[in-house]
């Protein structure tokens, strides 16, 4: 046996010692990782593809929120208001393109609501008397259309027979203001007064084909004005005759959980409509009365038409008042001169500051009292959107709306004081009221058990 050397002993040694250190130490690796859940089934032994976890001293890295977390408050309540402002504009603008087109359909209706609303009345009185529904809506109608005939009857025969004298006065007032001016400190000479008369002249000649065109427009507008006259006078009678009924219909098409709101604003718009016209009728009246009694006692020519002028103006509030002013000055300047101008101007003025602070407060009343503003708003709006017709029925759609508005809003708080605030992302089936449970019925004794309590019915309900 041969003798090997000793340094190769000693590395064969620590070869060995070396081999079972690591052996040791890859079973205590597969002991870690079969103990932490990391293996592979019963083998213990650790997938290629295993990564092992982070060490305790990473950092944690946070999750990211949701995207509409991440966006400000302020500017997520600004977008949720903004696409319902959109939806609201959108359906404005449709709801208007509408009413344009059918424009004569809706202001002959509306303008039969405030006749309706006027003689209403009167068909209430006739039918507490005794008559029956059919003969006091007939006797209604055709006195209230004899009445406005008669009065348009009227205005016709004073224009037609004082057509001429007007005439002549208007001829005389313009060579009075001529001197008038001629004799003002405004320095006005009579080349000067010449050329706007001449240039007035031309301007007429030479627009000859507008001013044509303008009256075949005119004749359309007069058709339109007639049918509107029919359409609003069918309307006034079956609205006087069956307008319970009608009410009732439109109803049906309300949703039935709003159905009981609606019901009880329909009536008070009604007499909101009612009064708004009634005391509207009584300050024009007395606005026509006064000022054609100042312009008679002035000899002002044409002074029941302009009465009558004014009456009808007086319905358009603001710009009825200063228009129908404006044009009584205008024909006392020419045919009577300036001082009777001024005059006429000082009556108008007088008349409109009593109407507008004793008769509107007083005869109106707070039942139709509108802000102003609002006033003035509507009738812009009204004006530019439909002309005349719509600045007529401007300020009592706003009173009418402004009284359902107020009603709608008590009625829902009375709603939520009585029932309670519904909870937030409440379903139908949770606003569903449950019954109070009834406590279980005691153990049976020898003696005879007492009745059940009657169980409590549920919130919002009465007892029967």
């Amino acid at each position: 046996m041969s003798k090997t050397p000793a340094w190769l002993d000693r590395l064969g040694a620590g070869l060995s010692r070396l081999g079972a250190r690591l052996e040791e130490r890859r079973a205590a690796a597969a002991a870690g990782d079969n103990g932490n859940g990391a293996g592979d089934g019963e083998s213990g032994t650790v997938p290629p593809d295993h990564v092992p976890p982070p060490p305790a001293y990473a950092p944690d890295v946070p999750a990211r929120p949701h995207p509409a977390e991440a966006i400000p408050w302020g500017m997520r309540v600004a977008a949720e208001a903004g696409w319902r402002l959109l939806v609201l504009a959108g359906t404005l603008w449709v709801l208007m393109r509408v009413i344009s087109a059918v424009q004569l359909v809706v202001l002959a209706f509306v303008a039969a609501l405030l006749v309706t609303a006027l003689l209403q009345p009167t068909v209430a009185r006739l039918r507490r008397v005794g008559l029956p529904r059919g003969l006091a809506t007939a006797l209604t109608a055709i006195l209230g259309f004899v009445v406005i005939g008669l009065v348009g009857w009227f205005v016709v025969w004073q224009v037609m027979d004082n057509l001429g004298n007007v005439a002549d006065r208007v001829k005389d007032g313009i060579e009075e203001l001529k001197r008038w001016l001629l004799n003002s400190p405004f320095h006005v000479t009579e080349r000067q007064i010449n050329d706007i008369a001449n240039n007035l002249q031309d301007t007429i000649g030479t627009n000859t084909q507008e001013i044509t065109s303008a009256g075949l427009e005119g004749v359309s507008v007069m058709v339109e004005i007639l049918t509107g006259m029919l359409l609003a006078l069918f309307s006034t009678l079956f609205l006087l005759y069956d307008g319970r009924r009608i009410w009732q219909w439109t109803l049906k098409l309300v949703p039935s959980a709003a159905r009981p709101g609606v019901a009880g604003a329909g009536p008070r718009a009604w007499r909101t409509l009612t009064a708004y016209v009634r005391g509207t009728v009584v300050v024009a009246l007395i606005d026509a009365i006064f000022i054609g009694l100042g312009i008679y006692f002035l000899d002002v020519p044409l002074a029941v038409p302009l009465a009558v002028f004014i009456f009808l103006f007086s319905f358009i509030p603001l710009v009825g008042a200063v228009v129908s002013g404006a044009l009584a000055v205008v024909v006392a300047l020419v045919t009577q001169g300036v001082f009777t101008a001024l005059m006429v101007l000082l009556v108008v003025l007088a008349v409109q500051q009593i109407e507008g602070h004793v008769l509107q407060p007083f005869i109106l009343g707070r039942a139709v009292r509108v802000h102003p503003l609002a006033v003035v708003l509507a009738v812009a709006t009204g004006g530019l959107t439909a002309g005349i017709g719509g600045a007529v029925v401007a300020v009592p759609l706003v009173a009418v709306t402004n009284t359902v508005v107020t009603y709608l809003r008590a009625y829902g708080r009375e709603q939520v004081s009585r029932i309670g605030p519904a909870p937030h992302g409440a379903t139908v089936m949770d606003l569903a009221p449950t019954p109070t449970p009834t406590p279980s019925p005691p153990a049976p004794t020898s003696e005879s058990s007492p009745p059940e309590p009657e169980s409590s019915p549920p919130e919002g309900e009465e007892r029967t």
